[in-house]
C-alpha cells in the first residue's frame, strides 16, 4: 500500500509578543497587583509562542498539544487587546509552506499586523502536525488505526475551518497554501486517508464483505475528488508538492475501487453470480494492472495484485467447468453502495483539554470599551450635577456679597472690622495669599507650553513618515503593497486633534481667570494686610446701635443660618455623587454572555438613572431651596437697609466691605480654578507622553516595515533580468518539429548530400567515408533526402580504423587543413543522407547570409563573446532620514 500523504509545517519569524502586550497593560492599568499579573502573563504567552513556533516539533502528540494550547490563547486573548496596526502593532511573519524558494532569493512570505492571520497559520501548522503524526502510525495495530483516523479527521476540519474563515481573517489576498483552494483540497485529502484507514480496520477486523467494499469505494470517491481538485485548481500545480501528491491520489483511487470490486466479487460469489464475480475481479485486474504501469514509483500493488489474480483464475477455472454463468459487461454491473465513516472533526475553542486563560481576569474589549463609554456618560452627569451646584453656590454668594451680607449684621458698631471679614482675611492668608495665586498664575504657561510642545512633536513624527511613505509610493507605485501612512494615521490625527481642542478651551480657560484675577487683585492685596491695616483701609461710620436687638436683624440671620446648612448640604451632597460606585464590569460581562453583542447605551442609561436619579432630585430640590431662601434675605434686606442710618461714611464703609467679601468668594474660585488647571495640565501631559509613545511605537513599526519592504524590493529587482529578451528567430521555431523520418528533436541542418543511390535494405558500414561534394552541392537545398547512408549515431567503436580526414570546405585556401571533427558530439536520429553537425560548427551563418565559409581553425578560434554586464536599476533607495530623538519634557 502506497505511503500516507502528510503537509509541511509552516515556519515563522520570531515576534517579541511580550513587550506590546505589557506596554499596554502598563498604559491602560493601574500600577498594582493586577497590573503586575497581567506583564507576567503577557511574558509566559510569549514562551508560550517561542515553544510553539520556535523550535522544530517532534511528531508526537504532545508537540500537538502546545500548538493547541497557543492557538486557544490566541483566541481567548484576540478579544482582549486591540490588535491592530495603530495600537498594539504586531507583525507576524509567515513563509509558505509548499515553496522552496529559489537561488537567487527566500520562499514567498507575508507580514501582516493581524492576529487572526497569526491564528490561521498556527491553526495550518495544527493539521499538518496532525497530518504527520497520523502518517507515522503503525497502521496493524488497533490503536495506531484509532489515533490515525483520529489525527486525520482532525486535519480536515482544521483545513476546512481555515477554508471557511481565511478571507474574513486576512482582508486581503493570502499566500496559496493558506489560500481556500488548497486548504479545501488538503482537506479532501485527509478526509479520504482517514476513509482508508476505516477500510484498514474492517479489513483486520475481518468485517462483511458487502461493508469493507462500500468503506472501500466511497474512499475511491474521496481520492477521486481530490484528484480533481488538484486537477483542476491552476494554481496548485505551480507546488511541486502537489506533483508529487496528484500520482498517489490517482493510484489510491484506483486502489480503493480494486480492493471494492474485490470484495464486492465475493458477496457475488456467496450469492452464485459466478458471472458478475469475474467482471468484477476482471476489472479489479485492469485497476491494478493500470497502477502498476502508471504508478509502480509511488506505490506496491503486487500482494493485492496477486490476490486478485489467484480469485480471477480460481473464479474462471469453476465456472468453466462447472456454472457456465455469462460474464456480464462492466457497464452492466449494479454500483457499489458507499459508506462514508468518517466527517471532519469541527473546530471548537479551546482545542486543548489543558488550556488555561493565562488572562483570565482580563475583561474582553467590547467590555472595555462598553465600561469606557460608560464612565464618559457617568463623567458627564457627575461633572454636570456638580457643575450645577457649585454654580448655584457662586450666584449665593454673589448675592450676599452684593447685599454685604452677613458683615452688614456684624458691622453695628460702625468702627471695628467685622467678624466674618476678619475670618475671609486670616482664610486668605492662611492659603498663601497672592504669592500662590501669582505662582500659580506664572507656572500655567510653562504647563501649557509643555504639553503643546509634546503635542507637535508627536504629529510631527507623523508627518515625517507620512512624507516617506508617499515619496517612496510615488517611486515605487504598485510595488509599494503596504497600508498608505494617511490611512494608518487617521485615528492618531483625530486622537491628536481633540487634544488640541482641549488644550485651546484650557488656554481661555487660563485667559479668564487671569482677567477675573486682575479685577480683585486690589481688594485680595487688601485682605492679605494685617488687623490693624486693614481696620484703617475700611472707613468708619455712625453706629446703629438701634438694630442690634430688632425683629429684622434676627430674621436676616436665621435665613443667612438657613442658606449656610444648604450649603453644607450641597457640599454632603457632592461628595455622595463623587463617591457612587456600581460593578459595571459584571453588568457588561453578564449581557455579551447571554447575547454575544452589547449594548451599551441602553444598559449604562438604564444603570445611571438608577444610580444618579435620586441624586438629581436632591440637587434639583437644593436649588429650589436656596431661591425661595435667597427671595427672603432680599426682601428682609431692604427692610434693614430702611431702619438702617444712612450716609455717606455708612455707604463707603459698606461698598468697602461688599468688595473684601466679593474678593474673598473670587480668591477662592480663583485658587480653586488655578489649582485644577495645573492639575489638568500635569495630569494632560501624562496622557500626552503615552500618545507620545504609541506614534514612536507606530512610526518605529512603519519604518522597520519599511526597511523590510526596500530590502525584499531591493532583491526583487536585482533578480529581474538586466538585459531586454529577445525573440528566437523564425527559423529555430521548427528545430523540434516531429518528421515522418525520425522522432521529435532537434535535426541539423543540412551541410552534405550523398550522391549515392537509395537501397533497399542499406547497411551502415563501420563508419562513414568523408563526403564528397561541389561547392554548388554545398549551398544548395537537398536533392535526394531519402538516402541510404544513415547517419552517424555515436563515436568510434573501440578498434575501430580511424577516419579518413574529411576535404577541405569550399572557398578555404589552398593547403588549409580539414575541418577538424572534435569530440563525439551527442547523438540523435536526423534526416537520412547527412551528417550530424561537427562541434565548433554554427550552421546558421553558413549560406545564409551569403558570407564566405571560414574553417574551423584552433588557434584562431574566438571567444565566444562575455554576458552582458547587468547595468544598474534606474530605480535608486534614498538614504533613511535620520531618527528623531522622542520629545521628554523636564518635569
Amino acid at each position: 500500500m502506497a505511503t500516507f500523504i502528510s503537509v509541511p509545517l509552516k515556519k515563522s519569524s520570531e515576534v517579541d509578543m511580550a513587550k506590546s502586550l505589557s506596554k499596554f497593560v502598563k498604559d491602560t492599568y493601574p500600577a498594582g497587583e493586577e497590573q503586575t499579573e497581567y506583564v507576567r502573563a503577557a511574558e509566559e504567552l510569549n514562551k508560550l509562542r517561542k515553544s510553539a513556533l520556535g523550535r522544530p516539533l517532534d511528531k508526537h502528540e504532545s508537540s500537538l498539544e502546545i500548538l493547541l494550547r497557543y492557538y486557544d490563547q490566541l483566541c481567548a486573548v484576540e478579544h482582549k487587546f486591540p490588535f491592530s496596526e495603530n495600537q498594539v502593532c504586531l507583525t507576524f511573519t509567515w513563509k509558505d509552506a509548499f515553496d522552496k524558494g529559489s537561488l537567487f532569493g527566500g520562499s514567498v512570505k507575508l507580514a501582516l499586523a493581524s492576529i487572526g492571520y497569526e491564528k490561521t497559520c498556527v491553526l495550518f501548522n495544527v493539521g499538518a502536525l496532525a497530518s504527520q503524526i497520523a502518517s507515522e502510525q503503525n497502521l496493524d495495530s488497533d490503536e495506531g488505526l484509532r489515533a490515525a483516523a483520529k489525527f486525520y479527521q482532525l486535519s480536515s476540519g482544521v483545513f476546512a475551518h481555515i477554508k471557511d474563515t481565511v478571507l474574513s481573517a486576512l482582508n486581503r489576498e493570502p499566500t496559496m497554501d493558506i489560500s481556500p483552494d488548497t486548504v479545501g483540497t488538503l482537506s479532501q485529502i485527509m478526509l479520504a486517508q482517514a476513509q482508508e484507514v476505516f477500510f484498514l480496520k474492517a479489513t483486520s477486523d475481518k468485517m462483511k464483505d458487502a461493508i469493507i467494499a462500500k468503506l472501500a469505494n466511497q474512499a475511491a470517491d474521496f481520492y477521486g475528488d481530490a484528484f480533481k481538485q488538484c486537477q483542476y485548481k491552476e494554481n496548485l500545480p505551480k507546488y511541486f508538492y502537489f506533483h508529487e501528491v496528484l500520482p498517489v491520489l490517482a493510484a489510491k483511487h484506483c486502489i480503493m475501487q480494486a480492493n471494492a470490486e474485490f470484495h464486492q466479487s465475493i458477496l457475488a460469489k456467496q450469492q452464485k453470480k459466478f458471472g458478475e464475480e469475474i467482471a468484477r475481479l476482471q476489472h479489479a485486474t485492469e485497476l491494478v494492472k493500470t497502477v502498476a504501469s502508471r504508478y509502480d514509483e509511488y506505490v506496491n500493488v503486487k500482494d493485492l495484485s496477486d490476490k486478485i489474480s489467484r480469485a480471477l483464475t480460481a473464479a474462471k477455472k469453476d465456472n468453466d467447468f462447472i456454472y457456465h454463468d455469462r460474464v456480464p459487461e462492466v457497464k452492466d454491473l449494479d454500483h457499489i453502495g458507499k459508506a462514508a465513516l468518517v466527517k471532519a472533526t469541527a473546530v471548537q475553542v479551546p482545542m486543548s483539554q489543558k488550556f488555561t486563560d493565562l488572562f483570565e481576569k482580563m475583561v474582553p474589549l467590547a467590555v472595555q470599551q462598553a465600561m469606557s463609554m460608560y464612565n464618559q456618560r457617568k463623567s458627564e452627569i457627575v461633572n454636570c450635577l456638580i457643575g450645577t451646584m457649585r454654580e448655584s453656590t457662586n450666584l449665593c454668594n454673589g448675592v450676599l456679597a452684593s447685599l454685604n451680607l452677613p458683615a452688614a449684621l456684624e458691622d453695628l458698631s460702625g468702627d471695628s472690622v467685622p467678624q466674618s471679614i476678619l475670618e475671609k482675611s486670616r482664610a486668605i492668608i492662611q492659603q498663601g495669599g497672592l504669592q500662590s495665586i501669582e505662582q500659580l498664575i506664572k507656572d500655567l504657561p510653562e504647563l501649557m507650553q509643555r504639553n503643546r510642545d509634546i503635542l507637535d512633536e508627536s504629529l510631527k513624527m507623523l508627518d515625517e513618515e507620512e512624507s516617506t511613505d508617499n515619496e517612496l509610493r510615488a517611486k515605487f507605485n504598485q510595488r509599494w503593497s503596504r497600508t498608505p501612512s494617511g490611512d494608518l494615521y487617521k485615528s492618531l490625527r483625530t486622537e491628536g486633534g481633540s487634544y488640541r481642542n482641549f488644550l485651546d478651551k484650557a488656554a481661555s480657560a487660563d485667559q479668564v481667570v487671569k482677567e477675573r484675577y486682575s479685577t480683585h487683585c486690589e481688594m485680595i492685596a487688601l485682605l492679605c494686610k494685617p488687623e490693624a491695616e486693614l481696620t484703617a483701609a475700611i472707613p468708619s461710620a455712625n453706629p446703629a446701635k438701634t438694630l442690634q436687638g430688632s425683629e429684622v436683624v434676627n430674621v436676616l440671620r436665621s435665613q443667612l443660618a438657613q442658606l449656610e446648612e444648604v450649603k453644607k448640604e450641597r457640599e454632603q451632597l457632592e461628595n455622595d455623587i463623587k463617591s457612587a460606585q456600581f460593578d459595571m464590569t459584571s453588568k457588561f460581562l453578564t449581557a455579551l454572555a447571554q447575547d454575544g453583542a452589547l449594548n451599551e447605551e441602553a444598559i449604562s442609561v438604564t444603570e445611571l438613572d438608577n444610580i444618579y436619579g435620586g441624586y438629581t432630585q436632591k440637587v434639583q430640590q437644593g436649588l429650589k431651596t436656596q431661591e425661595e431662601i435667597l427671595g427672603n434675605v432680599q426682601t428682609s434686606h431692604q427692610e434693614f437697609s430702611t431702619l438702617k442710618q444712612s450716609n455717606s461714611e455708612a455707604n463707603d464703609r459698606e461698598e468697602v466691605m461688599k468688595k473684601l467679601a466679593s474678593a474673598h468668594d473670587s480668591y477662592v474660585e480663583i485658587s480653586n480654578n488655578l489649582r485644577e488647571g495645573t492639575k489638568f495640565y500635569n495630569e494632560f501631559t501624562e496622557i500626552l507622553l503615552k500618545f507620545q509613545n504609541k506614534c514612536s511605537d507606530l512610526v518605529f513599526a512603519r519604518k522597520t516595515e519599511r526597511d523590510e519592504l526596500l530590502k525584499d524590493l531591493q532583491q526583487s529587482i536585482a533578480r529581474e533580468p538586466s538585459a531586454p529578451s529577445f525573440t528566437a528567430p523564425a527559423y529555430q521555431s521548427n528545430l523540434n518539429t516531429p518528421t515522418p523520418a525520425g522522432p521529435v528533436g532537434p535535426t541539423p541542418t543540412p551541410r552534405t548530400v550523398f550522391n549515392q543511390q537509395p537501397q533497399t535494405k542499406p547497411q551502415p558500414p563501420a563508419r562513414p567515408p568523408p563526403p564528397n561534394f561541389t561547392p554548388q552541392a554545398a549551398s544548395s537545398a537537398p536533392t535526394n533526402p531519402m538516402s541510404s547512408a544513415p547517419p552517424q549515431t555515436g563515436p568510434t567503436a573501440p578498434g575501430a580504423p580511424p577516419a579518413a580526414p574529411s576535404a577541405a570546405p569550399p572557398g578555404a585556401p589552398p593547403g588549409a587543413p580539414s575541418q577538424a571533427q572534435g569530440p563525439p558530439y551527442p547523438s540523435y536520429q536526423g534526416y537520412p543522407g547527412y551528417y550530424q553537425v561537427p562541434m565548433g560548427y554554427n550552421p546558421y551563418s553558413y549560406g545564409q547570409y551569403n558570407m564566405p565559409y571560414v574553417p574551423y581553425q584552433t588557434p584562431a578560434q574566438p571567444g565566444y563573446p562575455g554576458a552582458p554586464q547587468p547595468q544598474q536599476h534606474p530605480y535608486g533607495y534614498p538614504q533613511q532620514p535620520p531618527q528623531q530623538q522622542p520629545y521628554y519634557p523636564q518635569q
